[in-house]
């Protein structure tokens, strides 16, 4: 084999396990990119108006909780949790009147945001598969509240 001879590249870990998926999403940085991009969506789609009306004018601290969520989320450190507190995101929302509609805009947004980004196609299939559980589990949390029941989570 000669020197210039190109050495086969070691296999990246599966999206999900250790911190893939945050490195896939560009980690801090790339993080913010996406909360940025967003909320940029949510600001601006006329599809995700009601999902706005449930967020104070001024995003600053969203975006703060979004992005240092998100990096623990995808496998890096846990900077929500050391800024904010710990967090169980069902529960978060469920005083929310988030129904299906709301969280389909929610992903709407997410889809948007993720498309923007220069991941691979299958990051950002994997990662929109991975957004719609939490988001799925705010819906139950909400619904149950409404009902007067827990969620399960």
């Amino acid at each position: 084999m000669t020197s210039s001879a190109r050495q086969p590249q070691p296999p990246q870990p599966p999206y999900g396990q250790g911190d893939a998926s945050f490195q896939a999403a560009g980690g801090i940085e790339g993080i913010r990119q996406l909360v940025d991009a967003f909320y940029v969506a949510m600001d601006t789609l006329p599809a995700a108006a009601v999902i706005r009306a449930m967020h104070p004018t001024d995003l600053t601290v969203a975006r703060d909780k979004l992005h240092l969520f998100l990096c623990g989320w995808l496998g890096g450190e846990k900077h929500y949790a050391k800024k904010y507190g710990p967090i169980t995101i069902p529960t978060a929302h469920a005083h929310l009147p988030i129904g299906a509609a709301e969280r389909d805009q929610w992903l709407l947004c997410m889809q948007q945001a993720v498309a923007a980004q220069p991941y691979p196609e299958d990051f950002q299939q994997y990662l929109m598969v991975q957004l719609a559980v939490p988001a799925e589990r705010i819906r139950q949390a909400c619904a149950a509240r409404a009902s007067g029941s827990s969620a399960r989570e």
